[in-house]
């Protein structure tokens, strides 16, 4: 269910007509199926950052799979080596890095405040953690050395009547390095001492 071509929809916009599409269903029973895999805690739907300030943003919610094994296996990958190489390591890298995420979220009794950011210029920030009032912007490369344009987007935040309170790139560095006086290079070994 809701697979294109040996892919997942993991880490992409929930789109319900082409779900549908996809599987031969209609679009109400897309919704209702996507529901139930919400419901049951296999699947996690990442709202967009929408506020009257900032126009021409996307306003579908992003789809995770919570389980990047159960995700990897419907998608008939059979082997950790063989995604490492294929066309979707990046999905399922930024899909592991959002899920944990949410699990620190859910580890500590907590409804996650997490969201995402996108506009109809291609402008994305993949996570936005507001909390308080202030903004942690963060995005993911599978990289271990992204470059300092990794956070051209978070410019965009500047419009927000949040506060930006720092953030940076979760990547394959191997220490936290800055990029400026707000935000980092992050090694994304740090998620396991989130758990």
């Amino acid at each position: 269910m809701f697979f294109d071509c040996g892919r997942a929809r993991t880490a992409q916009e929930a789109n319900y007509a082409s779900l549908a599409g996809d599987v031969g269903i209609s679009e109400p029973a897309a919704k209702q199926w996507l529901s139930i895999l919400v419901s049951s805690g296999i699947v996690y739907l990442l709202e967009p950052y929408f506020k009257n300030t900032l126009k021409r943003l996307i306003k579908r919610p992003k789809m995770y799979f919570l389980d990047t094994g159960l995700c990897a296996y419907l998608t008939k990958w059979t082997s950790a080596e063989t995604l490492e190489a294929g066309a979707m390591s990046g999905v399922f890298f930024e899909t592991w890095v959002v899920t944990e995420i949410i699990k620190s979220y859910y580890y500590q009794g907590k409804r996650p405040t997490l969201c995402y950011y996108q506009d109809k210029d291609q402008k994305e920030i993949d996570l936005l953690i507001i909390e308080d009032n202030k903004v942690y912007p963060l995005d993911i490369k599978k990289s271990a050395n992204p470059g300092r344009e990794a956070i051209k987007h978070f410019a965009v935040l500047a419009k927000t009547p949040l506060e930006i309170a720092g953030g940076g790139i979760i990547c394959l560095c191997n220490d936290l390095i800055p990029i400026n006086e707000l935000y980092w290079f992050i090694p994304v070994k740090v998620l396991q001492l989130l758990g």
